[in-house]
């Protein structure tokens, strides 16, 4: 069983993590490449090399986590956080700069959803559906407290100082992640003779199919949320918005996120993760359509920002839910820090893509290369419906 303490310091821990990490680029990088005369793809690439390093390190971290429990996993990450905030604040040249950003890119692979995920299935396996919702709540308003209070800290201390508060931050996180117990369900297996769950993806060519298909559908979110969250804020900006508007329209994101997982916690309990997945991949297109509209209605650009954070923030939760309605729980961390390994690669891609089309095509060919990847998302959900969906686990044959 998972404690509500277990699931509230997590959250904390999450809504800071995100914020001074993940979130960081967006609020500061226009601010760092006028400040000290680099060119916007050398700084946005900072943030793309820890995408990768996230990537290089995903399986080890998973089998980390089913090894040593989330607690000393997440501890170290948080240090890796303060190094790398503090790095960053305190450079002047681009080596320094990109060693600050591979400390962060290992702290938010041992500190973020993936490894809150694992942690909460070691500890209470396939009941850890609930939880992983619960702990999205606060992570979701990253972007709604971080964007805002880094513009502020800015604006009064620099973006140097504001820099060193968030590792300060990071150090702030360190008792909350303490609070994650260290046991393993594992440990009760012997206790509990009968199976506690059956995974869909039973068979191995299933298996394979489904592995698949979630691979891809979570590698092209990440892809549409890392240059999203590099280039939010400016898109809002080239498209028509002020500087402050553009902020604080974009921060809507964050409460868009956290209001679609309110709703999944409150109402979501009977919801069969193929179909909130599905859900989600059909708010993903509306909500850049929408934002297509951004310069010339205003209510576009609040339907842009607030519906994007509702579908990203339902797959946020599907990604952690869904392997556990398809595989096997027992090896979570290791088996699905192997999935993920794409989505890293390709999201560290995504933010100097995003700064090419941008240049060559405008914001809003930015818009349209989403609206594109989206419906390739719906897609691959549509296809993972069908394959293992209710009417598909009727119509197939029992196992021998």
């Amino acid at each position: 069983m998972i404690g509500r303490r277990t699931i509230l310091c997590l959250g904390l821990s999450q809504l800071i993590s995100w914020g001074i990490s993940y979130y960081l680029i967006g609020g500061f990088g226009a601010l760092i490449a006028t400040d000290l005369g680099w060119s916007r793809d050398s700084v946005y690439g900072g943030f793309s090399v820890a995408l990768l390093v996230m990537g290089l390190t995903s399986s080890m971290t998973g089998r980390l986590i089913d090894r040593h429990g989330g607690r000393r996993v997440m501890l170290t990450g948080a240090l890796f956080h303060a190094v790398g905030c503090a790095g960053i604040a305190l450079c002047h040249t681009l080596p320094v700069y990109y060693a600050a950003w591979i400390c962060l890119g290992l702290a938010m692979r041992l500190t973020l959803y993936d490894a809150a995920f694992a942690a909460l299935v070691r500890i209470g396996g396939a009941a850890a559906k609930r939880p992983m919702a619960q702990v999205t709540l606060l992570g979701g308003l990253a972007a709604t407290v971080f964007w805002p209070l880094g513009h502020l800290l800015a604006s009064e201390i620099g973006w140097r100082g504001a820099l060193l508060a968030y590792a300060g931050f990071a150090i702030l996180t360190m008792p909350l992640h303490l609070a994650i117990p260290n046991g393993s369900i594992a440990a009760d297996a012997a206790a509990d003779p009968l199976p506690a769950h059956r995974p869909l993806a039973h068979r191995r060519q299933d298996r394979i199919i489904a592995g698949a298909l979630y691979t891809l559908i979570i590698a092209l979110v990440n892809f549409l949320n890392s240059g999203m969250s590099a280039h939010m804020i400016d898109i809002l900006a080239g498209l028509g918005l002020t500087a402050a508007a553009a902020v604080w329209i974009a921060a809507l994101r964050g409460i868009g996120q956290s209001t679609a997982r309110l709703g999944e916690v409150l109402f979501g309990r009977r919801l069969d993760p193929l179909v909130l997945n599905l859900l989600a991949a059909l708010v993903l297109p509306a909500s850049f359509v929408a934002g297509l509209f951004s310069g010339e209605f205003i209510w576009a650009a609040v339907a842009f920002a607030f519906c994007y954070g509702a579908g990203n923030g339902i797959v946020t939760i599907t990604r952690g839910t869904l392997p556990l309605a398809l595989f096997e729980h027992r090896t979570y961390g290791a088996f699905v820090g192997r999935l993920l390994v794409p989505s890293f690669v390709l999201s560290a891609a995504s933010p100097v893509i995003y700064a090419m089309v941008i240049q060559r095509f405008g914001d809003d060919g930015a818009l349209y290369l989403s609206v594109g990847v989206t419906i390739v998302i719906l897609a691959a959900a549509v296809a993972l419906k069908l394959r293992f969906g209710r009417g598909a686990r009727r119509r197939a044959p029992v196992p021998s």
